[in-house]
């Protein structure tokens, strides 16, 4: 649609000419009464007109200053922009915003593009203690791209105008992009009391003849992830694009480290995630292709220090009937798994909690007990409680692998004959070992097996510790954020592999780990050094050191449960030992154990069969 170029010396010369047509009309009026119905219709239709071409001007005028605002002329803005050039013809042509919020989020949405660019959550501080901003000073922009007239468009460049309402369920903001008064793009927000979670609408009206339905339309959503935590290292770790795909199906995340990207099919929500904070984008219609990137912006910890991860998302629109209307959510607040649950979404498939068994022992076993014991006490409490709690519910497993231990520590003098009985020859020596083993029933297998049912517990409550928000900013004795690593020393210069500080609960965590592994794992390896086993000796002293340099930079939270745990261990163990297991009493079961008629299994003939055969093999190469 074409406008009609506004030329001022034209309209000069219409206001002169009209000027002198009223000045000779007023000095040739005849007389009222002498007027006939003709003439004064004449007169009524010559003011009608002047009042139209007045109105005219008027518009062309608020055109111009719009378009001024912009650095651009009327006639340059509508080449731009066709028929959405109407929009810059509202009073609310300017870069002005408006704000909506409630207890706890509060968002500001800019005039100009319609989306939010600034998202505070009210009640959370980031670790310097300012409030966490998780849009803010351009981090984010949300645009909707589209083809209209032969020109490819962007939501963000144009200018909105904004209608709010407030009422008892919350606040409404209509934004919409407008070719005329009843023809619009309209981004609709809905905020509703105390929730992070608010209702986002894309819808389009009239304008079956201005957009072009057949090319594609794009919802294009970018963020940078703001740092929150002290160490952004450790934060990065846990800052990762999640979504959820193929009707609800299916789940899936971008890689941790360095760049990724993704195009998913039938999309029913993101997680734009940032460790500890989530912005998050739903739609109750699946999209049905989204393109997703992410970018990691931390290089170097000592120069990258204000934002971790940047993210994309560009959604494939589906028009209906030559109309967008999208119903979705969006939201801003904390990776919490209780407030994820309460929406019904499968949100929590967005928090790194384990898979398989590990995320199962997180949800239905870990979180409910924690849940409940930090409505009791303290965080730094509530981890030793429920270490305890798990130590106690696994020390029957516990107790069978000492007994296993324990008979190994009292076969070893036979262990030692039979060693000095065939010295030099290791194959007979590791046959007649397992022999004796498994006449007694203490087969070094026994005793790892109780150990490997204890790791689907472990590996749950390691992956549930960096991912507590209850422990966010949480402090006990001397950390001061169990999320975070204590510090007890800075050091002048940053170790490489260890960092700028001193964490005391990792230290006491490795002392922990090292007693425990001299008690279990030192005494075997003395009691049963067998013929053909690596030595695992190292073993002692990598653990802790692990423990030590590794963990410096980790959550102390996660420190203070291992070194809970370690002790735990070791105080049941002194228990077992001194005042349940007897070992004389053990010996007594072997020696009549081995009286009776042992029935190997079928794995064990099998491996009899196999190791006498390698001797009958070795013995006839030595002849």
């Amino acid at each position: 649609m074409e406008e009609n170029k506004f030329d001022l010396n034209t309209f000069i010369g219409f206001m002169l000419i009209g000027g002198i047509l009223l000045y000779m009309l007023y000095q040739n009026q005849p007389d009222p009464i002498a007027q006939g119905p003709a003439e004064t219709q004449a007169t009524e239709s010559v003011a009608q007109e002047s009042s139209l071409k007045d109105n005219e001007t008027a518009l062309v005028n608020t055109q111009d200053a719009a378009a001024a605002v912009m650095g651009e002329t009327s006639q340059e803005l509508q080449n731009r922009l066709g028929s959405f050039a109407y929009s810059a013809s509202l009073p609310e042509t300017n870069d002005a915003v408006t704000v909506i919020e409630n207890e706890v989020l509060a968002l500001t949405i800019s005039h100009k593009g319609g989306y939010i660019i600034s998202a505070a959550l009210k009640t959370q501080t980031q670790f310097q203690g300012e409030p966490v901003y998780l849009i803010k000073d351009g981090n984010s922009i949300l645009s909707l791209d589209f083809a209209a007239e032969n020109r490819l468009l962007s939501t963000k460049d144009l200018y909105f105008e904004p209608t709010l309402v407030s009422n008892s369920e919350g606040q409404i903001l209509s934004m919409k992009l407008k070719t005329s008064e009843t023809d619009f793009i309209e981004f609709q927000y809905g905020l509703p009391p105390d929730s992070y979670m608010l209702d986002f609408a894309v819808r389009t009206n009239g304008l079956e003849e201005v957009l072009d339905f057949d090319k594609e339309i794009m919802l294009d959503w970018s963020l940078k992830g703001y740092r929150q935590a002290k160490s952004i290292s450790y934060e990065n770790r846990y800052t990762r694009l999640t979504y959820e795909f193929d009707n609800g199906n299916e789940h899936d995340k971008l890689g941790p480290m360095g760049d990724d990207d993704a195009i998913e099919q039938n999309v029913g929500w993101f997680n734009f995630r940032q460790h500890f904070f989530s912005s998050m984008l739903l739609t109750d219609q699946p999209f049905k292709e989204v393109r997703f990137n992410s970018q990691d912006l931390v290089q170097d910890e000592a120069i990258d220090t204000i934002f971790t991860k940047k993210y994309g998302a560009k959604m494939l629109l589906e028009p209906k009937m030559a109309r967008l209307d999208y119903d979705m959510n969006l939201y801003f607040g904390p990776t919490d798994y209780a407030i994820f649950k309460k929406y019904d979404r499968q949100l929590d498939e967005a928090m790194p909690l384990g898979w398989g068994i590990f995320g199962m022992i997180n949800k239905y076993v870990i979180i409910p007990v924690f849940g409940i014991l930090g409505q009791w006490f303290p965080a730094g409490i509530a981890i030793i409680l429920l270490t305890i709690f798990f130590k106690l519910l696994l020390s029957p497993v516990q107790y069978k692998q000492y007994v296993s231990q324990a008979k190994l520590k009292v076969l070893k003098p036979e262990m030692d004959e039979i060693k000095k009985k065939f010295e030099g020859n290791q194959m007979k020596i590791q046959q007649e070992t397992m022999k004796l083993q498994n006449l007694a029933g203490a087969s070094p297998l026994k005793g790892c097996l109780p150990a490997l049912l204890q790791i689907p517990v472990f590996y749950a409550l390691f992956t549930f510790f960096p991912t507590a928000f209850g422990l966010r900013q949480k402090s006990f004795l001397w950390a001061d954020d169990l999320s975070s690593y204590d510090v007890v020393l800075e050091l002048p210069v940053n170790v490489p592999f260890y960092g700028d500080h001193v964490s005391l609960f990792p230290i006491l965590a490795s002392i922990a780990i090292f007693v425990y592994m001299m008690m279990s794992t030192g005494q075997q390896m003395q009691q049963q050094q067998q013929p053909g086993m690596p030595n695992m000796k190292f073993l002692m002293y990598l653990s802790p050191l692990f423990m030590l340099v590794f963990f410096n930079n980790y959550a102390s939270g996660l420190s203070l449960y291992y070194f809970t745990s370690n002790l735990i261990t070791i105080g049941i163990m002194l228990v077992i030992k001194n005042f349940i297991i007897d070992e004389d009493k053990i010996h007594a079961q072997i020696q009549a154990t081995k009286k009776k008629p042992k029935k190997q299994n079928r794995f064990q003939k099998k491996m009899a069969e196999m190791m006498e055969q390698a001797e009958a093999q070795k013995n006839a190469q030595k002849k």
